[in-house]
Order: C-alpha cells, then structure tokens, then sequence
C-alpha cells in the first residue's frame, strides 16, 4: 500500500507535468494552505517538471517534502512573471523565498514634473506630479531606451536648472536644446518631451521602421557594428514598450474578471489590482444553465460581501465594445481550449442588468462601483489573462471529468442501444474521382484510439465521382471482415455526411446482417440524422454529445485528405513524365535522378536537360513542359482541396476539437510508410 508521502508526491508529480504550457507564477501551499515558495517561469510545466526529475539538492527536496499543492497563474510572457512574482513575494514572505520586502524595487523611468523636465532611470517613486514609466526588470534594456531618447531628444542632462550663461558642450553636440540659457521656449521643449512620453507609452511604430531601414543599410555598407548597435536598440524598444499589466502606477483598485464556460460548466477567473499591483488571482468553479449575462449577475453578486467589498472599478467583457477579442491581446501562443461559442465573452450587459446591480450594491454596500467594457489596451491585457487562466483551469475541470457525460448524452439523444464507448468514423477523400480513399477512425471513451485506424484505397469509383457508392464500398470492406473475424463491432457508427450516405452505409450493413446503431454527422448544419429519418436532430451547439462527434468527424476527414494528398503527390512525379512520348519508367527514373524534383526540371534548361539526360532536342522541351503544367496542376489542385472538396465550418471544427483535442497530426506528405503505420484494408 503506498504511503501517503509517496500519495502527495505523486499528486505534485501529476500536477507539474499537467501545468500550462505558458510564461507564468507558480505558487506552493503547505498542508495548512499557507504560501511557501513562489517561484516564475518561461514555460511553466518544464519549471515544475524539474522538480521531479534527476537529483534534487537540499533545498529543492526540502521545499517539495513540505509542499501539498502548486497552484498556476498565466501572464503574457516572462517579463510579467518577474514582476508578479516581486510582487507575490513582498506581499506572501514564503519561507522559501529569498525575503524581497525591503530589498530593492525594479527601476522605472521618471519624467520630472519640471518646467524643463528631465529623463531619467530611478528606484524611488515620489508623488510630486513626476510621470513614471515601467518598472523594468531588465536594467540593460533601460539604460539602453534611455540612450536612445539621448541620441533623438535635446532634453536636458543637469540634475539642477540653473541659468548659465553660455551653453555646456552637450548643447554644440545637438544632445540638449539648452533651456538654461534662454536657447528654447517651455513649448517647444515640452513638444520633445510629449514624444518620448509616446515612445515610453509604447508608440513605437514609425521609429522601429526607420531603426529597422538605418540597421539593413548600415549593413549594406558592412557597418556590421553598428548594424548591431542599432538591432540592440530595436530590441530595448521592444522589451519596453509594452507597458506591464501586472504592475503600473493607477493607484485606484480594480478588479478583472473573466469566465470560460463548457456545457454546464464553468470558470471564473478574478484579479485584484489594488495600489497600482496585482494583488491576488481568484478561481470559482460552478455548474448553472443560465445564459452568461444571468450567470455573471449571480456571479458578482455571490463573489463580492461584507469581507470582501467591491472596489471602484469592475473590469467585464461586454458586447459592442471597440476592443479587440481577448485572444488578440494574449501573447502566448495558441493552445487547445474549450470552444468559442461555448466560452462567449461579448456579454450583452444591458441597462436593466447594470441599474438592477448598482442597486444591490448601493443597498449592500452603500456604494455604485464602475461596471466598465475595457477600452484602453493596458485593462484589455489583464482581462486577456485573466481569460486565459480561466480557460486552463476549465480544461482541467474538462479533464478531471473525461468524456463520460458526452457520452451518455449521446446515447440519450440518439436513443442507442448502449453507451457508445466504442465509435468508428468514416470520410470519403478525392478529387474529381482520382485516388478515391476512405478513412476509418476509432475512438474509445472519447479518445482516439490510433492504433486502430485504417484506410481504404477504393477501386469501385476510380475515375468517377459517387460519394453513395465509395461509402458502400468502405463499410462493406471494414464489416465483412469484422463478421468473417468474428471481431465485435463497434457500439456507434459515425458517416460523414447526410441522409444519403446513412442510408448507403445502413444498406451494406442489412446485407452483411449486421445492425450496429449508426448516425450521420451534415457537415451544412451540424446536423444528425438516423436511417431513414425524414427530419434531422438538431443538438445545442454547446452540446458535448455534439462537440465529441464533430471532433470524430474532423478527425475521419483530416486522415483521409492527408492520404488522398499523398497519392496525388506521388502521381505528380514519374507518371508526368512517363506522358511524354519516348519517355519511359527507366527514362523518367534516370532524369529524376539527375534532378532531384519537378520545379528542378522545370527550372531548367531545355538543352541543359538535352546534354544531362541524353534526350533529343524535342524530348527535353517536352520533358520542361510537362514539369511546368504539372506544377501548375499541383497548386490548383491544393487550392481545389483547401477551398472546395470536404470543406468544413470552421466554428464547428474548432467546437468538436475544444473539449475533445485532437492530437498532433500526421504528416502524410512526409510519411512514405503510411501502409505500415496505419493498416489499409
């Protein structure tokens, strides 16, 4: 029986290796759910996963013996992890952690509140009307913006204005327009000071492209160093002109709050901003069917309380905002996530919504805070997090909960015989009837089960185009030989298509004698159909019974185009050029030899290819010919696939993909073995 300590291991074990993929925080709990270490990371299932793997010092053993649970937050990159992670330690003072309370503070950039004001880098924030910009965990890139604004401002470099009579040496080097001695008015010189406060709020635009051209044609001229100087100085602006989310100098407290919703299920994601620093991430799990403007009344009114009071501002996403999606703002990469449609975030917050809850909090707590949409990008950023974090966790619940009530809802909607534990999908792929194939795919409670794919290459319908028949074919193939194997038939059958093919395929299956429970996914409307139903079923788009069958059905038609691919590939190299008359498999092989590929052919010249391969004047030109139409005919045809042939919603695929996420795809263009991976029938 393992103990227990090997129990909370493993649970940390299985914690770590299931973090997001994302820069972030990580915080870790003892038994008593007091903060014990905070730590950040570029990648934080990799940091986490450290922890569990090789030799551990001292320190490291220590710290995981007493830790009983991690805990993530996502930011936008590694940048914001340092700085929430300054912040979480000087608020926590985890045990672990190296105490940063009185330590020092990352630096930020000071714009004087001086009649000439000056630039400069400080560590001390002083409330006397002074800008400040940052803080900026890397100095370097500090020193180097603050360079820059040297180089392209003549602001002025005195600690003290004092009035000079003639102007100091920085004046005769154009580095400082010499307000000390009368050289230049208060507007003028503040019209300098407005552009660097735009180049310091991060409106870089315009100076990165002419940074961009001095460093290509620095270059050019082989000013190699100086080239680097200057891709030095685009890097600085980089890093700094994104202003920081997690940190900034609004004393005002705020609250973010944003949600993922799957089905029934959902997460809200809550961060505090309190005296200009991330304070706090909250995560609530709850299960309502109500619509999300229902759901974030009820929310709100349940989250805030006499021990938890509202602040000034509540940050929400709302409909007919001008903002962009929160995904636009994120800078972490793409990820599998519960769906769009399921995850809605443009909430339709009307007048009575906002009056009926200014009312409730009036009442409670004699105050009305701002419900505000975000417009400005530094509030639509956080709320981009604290979106995202909402949307791990959801996949978490999403996991932890597995394709069980999929699954049941799909028998009870379809009114199946038994739980569809197993299913098997087909898909028919080809293109004007050349390399007709089908694919078969399998599925156990509701994963893919690879190792039980198959495709079929058709021969009844080479060269014509018959949707009806290539399914007979298929489902005549695959089940006779199950029957003749006496192997158990799958619970569920999935057709990629509408009526049409159901009834084709519930054909082949009443002369086999076999009556597996089938239905048909119609790629137009998402739309069910059962044998010989003369009305479709039509499930919520939320629906998970809906969403694990569109993911079945992605997946029949993502293996068989890649293989229908694959043979059109091939038929696009020796067959080119075996159509040339006088240009035989051992001729076509040998040019292809001395070649390598069609657009090397084609490229080439015709008495190059005359002198090369031994062919005769009018051969080559053929042969050159014959490679440009065929690389002509290979484009259309890929056009052809992507726009027209089994094209599908893209919303509907990526709802059957969110709660049920394919795993990575095969490359058919680039397995030659696809036989002996997958097994053809």
């Amino acid at each position: 029986m393992p103990s227990a300590a090997n129990t909370v291991f493993d649970t940390l074990k299985a914690a770590a290796h299931d973090a997001p993929q994302e820069p972030g925080v990580y915080i870790m709990r003892d038994e008593e759910s007091r903060i014990i270490y905070v730590g950040k990371a570029r990648v934080l299932r990799n940091r986490l996963s450290s922890y569990f793997s090789g030799a551990k010092d001292i320190k490291t053993h220590t710290l995981i013996h007493n830790a009983r649970s991690i805990e993530t937050i996502i930011v936008a990159n590694e940048y914001e992890a340092l700085l929430l992670e300054n912040t979480l330690i000087k608020q926590h003072s985890p045990r672990y952690n190296i105490n940063l309370k009185d330590g020092k503070t990352y630096p930020v950039i000071r714009v004087s509140a001086d009649p000439f004001p000056r630039v400069f880098r400080t560590r001390h924030i002083i409330e006397d009307g002074s800008r400040y910009y940052g803080p900026f965990p890397n100095v370097q890139a500090v020193d180097t913006m603050l360079e820059l604004v040297d180089k392209l401002f003549p602001l002025r470099k005195c600690r003290s204005l004092k009035k000079r009579k003639a102007p100091c040496m920085y004046f005769h080097i154009g580095r400082c327009a010499a307000p000390c001695c009368g050289k230049i008015t208060e507007g003028d010189y503040h019209l300098h000071v407005d552009r660097v406060q735009k180049l310091l709020a991060g409106e870089t635009g315009s100076l990165i492209i002419d940074l961009t051209e001095q460093m290509h044609g620095a270059a050019k001229q082989l000013f190699f160093e100086r080239a680097a100087q200057i891709r030095n100085t685009i890097d600085a602006i980089g890093n700094l002109s994104e202003g920081p989310t997690v940190v900034d100098f609004d004393p005002e407290g705020r609250d973010y709050i944003a949600w993922a919703s799957e089905s029934l299920l959902t997460t809200w994601s809550v961060f505090s901003m309190r005296g200009g620093k991330m304070t706090g991430r909250e995560l609530f799990r709850t299960r309502s069917a109500a619509d999300e403007t229902e759901s974030l009344e009820t929310f709100l009114a349940s989250y805030y309380s006499p021990d938890r009071p509202p602040p000034s501002r509540i940050f929400i996403r709302g409909e007919g905002v001008n903002a962009p999606p929160l995904e636009q703002t994120a800078s972490a990469p793409e990820q599998a996530a519960p769906s769009e449609p399921a995850t809605a975030q443009s909430v339709t917050f009307n007048e009575v919504s906002r009056t009926l809850l200014l009312s409730w909090f009036r009442e409670q707590f004699g105050c009305e805070p701002e419900l505000l949409f975000p417009e400005e990008k530094r509030h639509q950023a956080v709320l981009a997090m604290a979106r995202q974090n909402a949307l791990e966790d959801l996949r978490q619940q999403l996991k932890e909960r597995g394709a069980g009530p999929a699954l049941d809802e799909l028998r009870q909607a379809l009114n199946l015989r038994s739980r569809p534990e197993r299913i098997e999908g087909f898909d028919i792929a080809q293109l004007d009837g050349k390399h007709p194939v089908a694919s078969l795919i399998s599925f156990k409670n509701g994963i893919p089960d690879k190792k039980n794919y198959r495709y079929f290459k058709l021969r009844s319908v080479v060269g014509v185009v018959d949707d009806f028949a290539a399914m007979r074919e298929a489902v005549h193939r695959r089940y006779s030989r199950l029957i003749k194997e006496g192997t158990e038939l799958p619970d569920l059958i999935l057709i990629d298509g509408g009526i049409g093919q159901v009834n084709a395929a519930k054909g082949v299956l009443k002369e086999l004698g076999a009556d597996p429970d089938l239905v048909g996914l119609a790629k137009r409307d998402e739309e069910l159909w059962l044998p010989a139903a003369r009305e479709p079923i039509r499930l919520s788009k939320r629906s998970e019974a809906l969403k694990l069958l569109q993911h079945v059905r992605d997946e029949t038609h993502r293996f068989a185009t890649g293989l229908n691919q694959k043979l059109r590939s091939k038929d696009l190299l020796f067959p080119t050029l075996e159509s040339v008359e006088g240009i035989g498999p051992k001729r076509a092989a040998a040019i292809m030899k001395a070649y390598g590929n069609l657009p090397a052919i084609a490229a080439a010249d015709p008495a190059d290819l005359a002198e090369t391969c031994g062919l005769s004047e009018a051969a080559a030109r053929a042969v050159h010919a014959a490679a440009l139409l065929a690389l002509q005919d290979q484009a259309a045809a890929k056009a052809r696939l992507t726009k027209g042939v089994h094209s599908r919603s893209r919303a509907a695929t990526a709802a059957g993909q969110a709660a049920y996420p394919a795993d990575e795809a095969i490359s058919f263009l680039a397995a030659e073995a696809a036989e002996d991976e997958f097994g053809g029938e």
